[in-house]
């Protein structure tokens, strides 16, 4: 019997996951963990009597240095002012297992790359990294990696690696090397990839406009959007739709429009994409003829004042602080924005009333484009660490505090800002645990979650301020608050709501290429990037469109093709057709 590769298997069963509904029990294996954990008897991993405690406290502090690239607080409630030094999280980390977390830079996540760039050059690193899969493959290929084997094995808790079983354990495979485990995946539904396009539905009431289903549609609205006054406050101070200078992101960048074109260049993070060619060769989405055509439409819009003339200056807190300062009505963008940063601008302006819909194309509601598998995140130890088991139970330990049992502790008004932890890793399927939940409740009219393992306080949240929105209290949290999480992630026509059903009506195109980067994109991938992104602004800032044939010269004579030749390699050999 011939033996499945296991990027085929983790395709196989990360799909399966995806579709799977009966996930939410996952990490009821940790429910029955201590609440006051007991200590160990020494600081070194392994004790031959006596099995590690997942969740023990050191009897001496043990120190772990990070570095961290951040976003502000998603949620409003959040003390103003807080520094990621003086996340809660860390107070309770050091409480709980004596582990004391000391940064060694921090910088907003737009500087980040730059920073850690310098970094890697210098050589020198944290003890606990996240790291994308291009600088995994470095900081691999400069032996430079902890292995983690030992500590895994004999510190994980079964939360832990219920999450890493859950796709078989080939994630995790994956991320190992001559049978040594040298990171930590965070995988997760690659649905939640999934573009949209965000909208003022007061603007379009305020001008007697549809929402639109076609580009053109889209381009009346948002030329609207641009000249009409739609929030009718007599100003000419608003433009059409969002848009930041890294044109394909993790947020508030562009691969929704393109996509309308049936364009697929990227799937964002600066990861280019791949689609089907017709002799069974996978093909650049980059350097498509669909590229093209819908530059000439950036350029247009751009020319109009439908986009921001000043979008290459700005980052991604530019272009958010545009969309919750009411100047901007439009942007593309995955599930998760009316938790952030819609939720502001309904704060602001209580009129704001924003929805979701598929993205509109050429002749009418067109396809996203979705990875196979969302795995760009994985978490690294450096190999001078003296307590690599430190790594491991600090991933125990964000997962333990989402039991029910902390549920009146960790808010955000309280200082603890969740996404500034690393490392952390969710339950897989978290977010449509959630929605099953939530909607299954809202039917059977219950008044509390009944669920109890560490999905509690995702689910309990998100209920919460679901009943809170829909009975219009305010009393616990703002409207955009409530409305934030509600429309996000329990609403069947909000963010996942819709996201969930373009996954069941097939309305989405894969990304073909999953493996880890070849060769040639760790060693040139972010020069050509750089060609691309310069390319691409000069064009939509009024150059010539043809210069759109001379970047695809420059690109295949640069490494394209190279990676061509490697990606289309790879899918002869180890993809699943």
């Amino acid at each position: 019997m011939k033996k499945m590769r296991p990027w085929k298997i983790i395709l196989s069963v990360t799909m399966i996951l995806s579709l799977l509904s009966a996930c939410g029990s996952q990490g009821n294996g940790n429910a029955n963990a201590p609440s006051t954990p007991k200590e160990e008897t020494t600081n070194s991993a392994t004790d031959s009597a006596t099995a590690p405690d997942p969740l023990g406290k050191y009897p001496e502090t043990v120190t772990v240095t990070e570095i961290l690239g951040y976003n502000p607080p998603e949620d409003p409630r959040t003390p103003s002012g807080i520094t990621p030094e003086q996340n809660a999280y860390l107070k309770d980390l050091k409480e709980m297992m004596n582990i004391e977390v000391k940064y060694k830079w921090t910088v907003p996540s737009a500087q980040f790359e730059q920073k850690f760039s310098l970094a890697m050059a210098s050589g020198d690193l944290p003890d606990v990294i996240e790291v994308d899969q291009k600088n995994y493959e470095k900081l691999k290929k400069q032996d430079m990696l902890a292995d983690l084997t030992d500590a895994y094995a004999q510190y994980a808790s079964p939360a832990l690696k219920a999450y890493m079983d859950s796709d078989g354990g080939f994630a995790m495979k994956t991320f190992s090397a001559d049978g040594k485990q040298l990171g930590i995946p965070a995988f997760e539904d690659p649905f939640l990839s999934t573009q949209l396009l965000w909208i003022r539905q007061d603007w379009l009431n305020n001008l007697g406009l549809q929402a639109p289903k076609t580009i053109d549609e889209l381009e009346k609205v948002a030329q609207a959007f641009t000249h009409n006054d739609p929030d009718q406050n007599g100003k000419n101070d608003t433009y059409g739709i969002a848009m930041q200078k890294n044109l394909f992101f993790w947020g508030f960048d562009v691969r929704g429009f393109f996509n309308g074109f049936g364009a697929y260049p990227s799937v964002g993070d600066k990861q280019s994409a791949w689609i089907k060619g017709g002799d069974d060769k996978l093909l650049p989405g980059l350097i498509q003829p669909e590229v093209k055509t819908a530059l000439g439409k950036l350029q247009a819009w751009y020319k109009d004042g439908i986009i921001d003339k000043e979008f290459a200056l700005k980052d991604e807190n530019k272009a958010v602080e545009d969309l919750t300062a009411g100047k901007v009505g439009i942007s593309y963008g995955e599930w998760w924005y009316p938790n952030w940063p819609l939720n502001s601008s309904v704060d602001k302006d209580q009129k704001a009333d924003w929805i979701a819909i598929q993205l509109p194309g050429i002749d009418g509601p067109a396809k996203s484009l979705v990875p196979k598998i969302r795995s760009n995140k994985i978490f690294v130890v450096n190999k001078k660490m003296k307590n690599p088991e430190a790594a491991i139970k600090m991933l125990n330990f964000y997962i333990e505090v989402g039991n029910k049992k902390y549920k009146d502790k960790n808010k955000a008004a309280d200082g603890y800002v969740y996404n500034w932890f690393n490392p952390r890793i969710a339950n897989p399927v978290d977010i449509d645990t959630i929605y099953r939940e939530v909607n299954k409740a809202l039917d059977a009219n219950q008044t509390e979650i009944t669920i109890n393992d560490a999905n509690y306080k995702t689910v309990a949240d998100t209920f919460k301020a679901t009943k809170d929105f829909l009975a219009g209290d305010t009393s616990n949290a703002t409207k955009g608050v409530n409305w934030g999480q509600y429309y996000s992630r329990a609403a069947k026509d909000g963010g996942w709501g819709l996201t969930r059903q373009i996954k069941e009506n097939q309305q989405f195109v894969y990304n073909e290429f999953y493996g880890l980067p070849t060769p040639t994109v760790v060693e040139k991938g972010g020069q050509l990037d750089k060609l691309m992104q310069e390319s691409f602004t000069k064009i939509i800032m009024g150059g010539s469109l043809d210069d759109f044939d001379k970047f695809v010269d420059s690109w295949k004579a640069l490494g394209g093709n190279e990676i061509i030749d490697e990606v289309n390699e790879w899918y002869s050999t180890e993809a699943t057709k």
